[in-house]
């Protein structure tokens, strides 16, 4: 589509069907007709919104019939279509709460965005938002007017984000990430002293931060706490948060439109740059380059530079030997899988937000002890066992926890054996592991016994007749009677509860 320069509130004739007025905003301009240009003398710029709400409309017919009447009509009719980024090729969705949000992009994600770029093939992306971004009537938040991209994507510079810290192409600070809300344990403890440390206007002794550990761990919502933290401090401050897959696209963006200097000057003009999983450059020699002196440029500049990886700089592979030495050269600090004292203090603080979802403590210490991959999965298998629940109007216990949480459950299976927690049990309350088969019905033996069936029940995928065979041949109603009193007793006896949590926490490694 031809670039086209438009002056802000001039009228330009439309043809057969009047005029129409330009608003110029960060590179777009806002048509206020719904009349198409004309053919005539060049290529015709054709409304943008309209095959958008088309295609939502298809969409929202097909998701009908896939799904189903009723769960449609809880989860998917509410979102609403209201913006479009062309830079990024995103969609943007929006629902009422962030539950709301985070449940149907848990569930229908995936299809969704496979959805719009079969309608779409220029929409690479579809994003969620809650709350107040949310317009009650359905529109795109932009109102009626036809958006048009008329210039590249590299057009738009300096546009304020939707939070209200300046941005420099990069992508909006999400809301939901803070410091208040961070949870943070010994696993994460270094990661996140050192981002708010570095979120101080007094310098930090360190620049840059590296933060490294697996998917899904806390790193993204580090960086978007240390952005929140710096415009406190400095509300005009720049701040540009972006992954390192958007830095290369937007350089090759550049270098084809041969305007590299705008690019540059964009970056390094800005106060903290926070680059995201820059593992993803490795390999790729001309965008090394530029980020290699893009780096330099910032930190020579005392301004101050966040990255983030799934590995340390030492064994981050293909990456340029001077990248990895300037990312040495700061503060490095990992962030390690939570452990279950972390995970259990994560669900409880999600739960604190779900006012309307009722979940038994045991249920929480479950999915707190088998859910174990990251946080993001974690936090993503309790927003399902509450939608399934609000779904199937049923009341949260162990059983329904399990029914739900199946498949993911199995993916997360550590391979505990009824041997290995027999023997645990045996060795903690100092009796012979023959016990645990055995005839014996004294407190001293029985108690035990019944510990070591319970947390056969939790940690294993064995049924209760099994588990009944493995000790000693009893009866499935045996272990069922074990599991409710362990239940019971660690309900009202501190001890107990005490030591079974330590037992889990020695099988579980």
């Amino acid at each position: 589509m031809a670039s086209v320069s438009l002056a802000s509130g001039e009228k330009y004739p439309c043809g057969m069907e009047g005029e129409f007025v330009a608003d110029i905003r960060g590179g777009q301009f806002l048509i206020n007709s719904q009349t198409s240009l004309p053919a005539t003398g060049g290529t015709p710029l054709m409304p943008a919104v309209d095959p958008l709400v088309d295609a939502w409309e298809s969409i929202r017919n097909g998701l009908r019939r896939d799904v189903g009447a009723r769960t449609y009509d809880h989860w998917l009719k509410p979102v609403q279509l209201i913006d479009y980024d062309p830079e990024d090729g995103a969609v943007v969705l929006a629902l009422s709460s962030r539950f709301m949000a985070d449940w149907v992009s848990n569930n229908f994600g995936d299809r969704l965005r496979l959805a719009w770029r079969s309608m779409m093939p220029e929409v690479r992306d579809v994003r969620f938002v809650a709350g107040d971004q949310a317009r009650p009537d359905g529109a795109i938040a932009s109102a009626q007017p036809s958006l048009i991209h008329a210039t590249s994507p590299l057009a738009a510079t300096d546009a304020p984000a939707t939070d209200g810290s300046i941005l420099v192409a990069g992508s909006p600070l999400d809301p939901r990430f803070t410091f208040d809300n961070f949870v943070c344990g010994k696993a994460n403890e270094l990661a996140f002293n050192a981002a708010r440390m570095f979120a101080q206007p007094a310098s930090p002794g360190f620049n840059p931060l590296f933060l490294h550990g697996g998917t899904g761990l806390g790193k993204t919502h580090l960086m978007h706490a240390i952005g929140h933290a710096w415009r406190a401090h400095r509300p005009d401050a720049r701040i540009v948060y972006m992954s390192a897959e958007k830095f290369m696209y937007e350089f090759v963006a550049a270098m084809r439109a041969r305007d590299t200097f705008s690019f540059k000057e964009r970056l390094r003009s800005a106060d903290v740059l926070m680059i995201d999983d820059v593992q993803f450059i490795a390999g790729k020699d001309s965008t090394q380059e530029e980020f290699f002196h893009t780096m330099n440029e910032i930190i020579a500049a005392g301004k101050r530079l966040v990255i983030t990886a799934d590995r340390s700089p030492q064994d981050l592979e293909r990456i340029e030997s001077r990248i990895l030495s300037r990312l040495s050269g700061g503060l490095v600090a990992d962030v390690n899988p939570a452990d279950y004292e972390l995970r259990l203090n994560i669900i409880i603080r999600k739960l604190e937000t779900m006012p309307q979802t009722r979940m038994p403590m045991p249920v929480v210490e479950f999915l707190a002890r088998r859910i174990t991959s990251n946080i993001r999965e974690l936090e993503g298998a309790v927003n399902r066992v509450a939608a399934y629940a609000m779904l199937q109007s049923r009341e949260i216990d162990l059983d329904f926890a399990q029914e739900t949480l199946a498949d993911v459950l199995r993916a997360n299976q550590r391979r505990i054996s009824i041997d290995e927690i027999q023997r645990r049990v045996s060795e903690h309350f100092r009796i012979r592991q023959a016990e645990m088969t055995s005839a014996r019905r004294s407190r001293d033996v029985a108690r035990p016994r019944q510990i070591a069936m319970y947390l056969a029940k939790q940690l294993t995928p064995r049924s209760l007749p099994e588990i009944g065979r493995r000790f000693g041949g009893r009866d499935h109603t045996t272990v069922i009677h074990a599991v409710r009193q362990i239940e019971k007793l660690r309900a009202t006896d501190a001890d107990i509860d005490q030591e079974v949590r330590l037992l889990i926490r020695q099988l579980e490694g």
